[in-house]
């Protein structure tokens, strides 16, 4: 299939859209529709000549959002849809072609993502509203680690909470870690091997990654468990929200609240749960801001050491994710945590690798485990998943 995919990340009030040729070289046409079902709804992106536009939207849905994208396709008509779904439970190990079936199990693992599949499902009826005769592909974030064995997905709990109620470890992030551990067996010497890799944003997970095949992640049920995120707590005592509850009164609406939307970073420093400004704030000696960076890398670090114990061998760590690309700090910070794990970290390598580069931190004599920096590319993924089923399905 040599036509674009469109793929669609559709959030409550928004869209984020990529049209993605299946020649890599081609420019791509991205952007997203923002604050729907405002007054302040707009459509902001790039055309195939690089340049920015900012449309008003002014009160549009995700159809009339859908037909603003279509008109700025530039005559490339998509030959399919893909769109990013975050869970898809135990239902999905692949991307999916949509059908009334596909359906109806995205809707049954709503629970398990209350925030983010009811949207998805809202993006899929739109954009079959927009684009009746395409083919649409739901590619799941979850899908990826569903190669995980029992003992890493499982929670120590009562056997009927996972059999009648799928009470399990699910991870997500599952196209970045796909993509990037994809991508090193290609770069390296190493082939596809074993890789921890971490892709760190506002979100943020870990995961091992052996031949291909995630082995084990840090994100669970939710994309709440794991790493210190942007305002995410990641990891807390599972006895926290009963102690919250007895001694402050609060109710479980408002603690998952406040673990989803005021912790992490944000947090901790008391400032932002942007990266860039607490590392400027650290250096400036804010106390908070270190303490922020700090829990941050040691929290990655740790992550780490304990997936390592997933992989027969270990050939190296690729950092991904805005974070991961761009703060040579917590690619330093994080690497000098593991010093028993053997890495070579090159300072000037480390800090040249930035704004979207792709890299190996390392000496070409090292013979440890590896550093690689590579750029996650999730839209692409999503765009091959969705050629790969289509050409597939019988």
């Amino acid at each position: 299939m040599n036509a674009p995919v469109l793929v669609i990340n559709c959030g409550s009030s928004s869209i984020k859209y990529a049209l993605i040729d299946s020649d890599p070289q081609a420019p791509r046409l991205e952007g997203i529709a923002e604050r729907l079902g405002s007054e302040d709804a707009r459509l902001k992106g790039k055309n195939s000549a690089g340049d920015r536009f900012n449309q008003p939207l002014p009160g549009a849905d995700h159809t009339q959002a859908l037909n603003a994208i279509l008109e700025r396709m530039e005559g490339r008509l998509p030959a399919a849809v893909g769109h990013r779904i975050v869970h898809g439970g135990e239902h999905f190990t692949q991307a999916a072609l949509i059908d009334a079936s596909v359906i109806a199990a995205i809707q049954t693992t709503a629970a398990l993502a209350p925030l983010h599949n009811p949207a998805n499902l809202a993006g899929i009826a739109a954009t079959q509203n927009v684009f009746p005769e395409l083919p649409q592909v739901a590619v799941f974030d979850t899908a990826f680690h569903q190669t995980m064995p029992p003992r890493a997905y499982r929670y120590a709990l009562p056997e009927s909470l996972y059999a009648e109620h799928g009470i399990r470890r699910y991870g997500f992030h599952g196209t970045s870690h796909a993509y990037v551990s994809q991508r090193a067996g290609e770069l390296s010497s190493r082939g596809t091997g074993g890789w921890l890799t971490a892709h760190l944003g506002n979100g943020c997970s870990t995961s091992a990654v052996w031949n291909n095949q995630s082995q084990d992640t840090s994100m669970g049920l939710t994309p709440l468990e794991g790493l210190v995120m942007g305002t995410r707590s990641g990891d807390v005592d599972p006895g926290l929200h009963a102690h919250l509850h007895r001694q402050l009164g609060w109710s479980l609406d408002k603690i998952d609240d406040v673990l989803n939307k005021e912790s992490g970073l944000l947090g901790l420093s008391g400032l932002t749960n942007d990266m860039r400004e607490i590392e400027e704030a650290a250096e400036q000696g804010h106390a908070t801001a270190q303490l922020a960076v700090e829990v941050f890398c040691y929290r990655i670090a740790k992550s780490l050491a304990g997936l390592s114990c997933a992989l027969p061998q270990l050939d190296g760590v690729i950092f991904t994710g805005g974070i991961g690309e761009n703060s040579p700090i917590v690619r330093r910070r994080v690497l000098a945590l593991l010093p028993h794990f053997g890495f070579a970290l090159d300072n000037d390598a480390n800090e040249a690798t930035i704004r979207g580069k792709e890299g190996k931190l390392d000496s070409a004599s090292h013979e440890g485990p590896q550093v690689w920096v590579i750029p996650t590319d999730e839209e692409g993924r999503i765009a091959m998943e969705t050629r790969h089923c289509l050409e597939t399905r019988v």
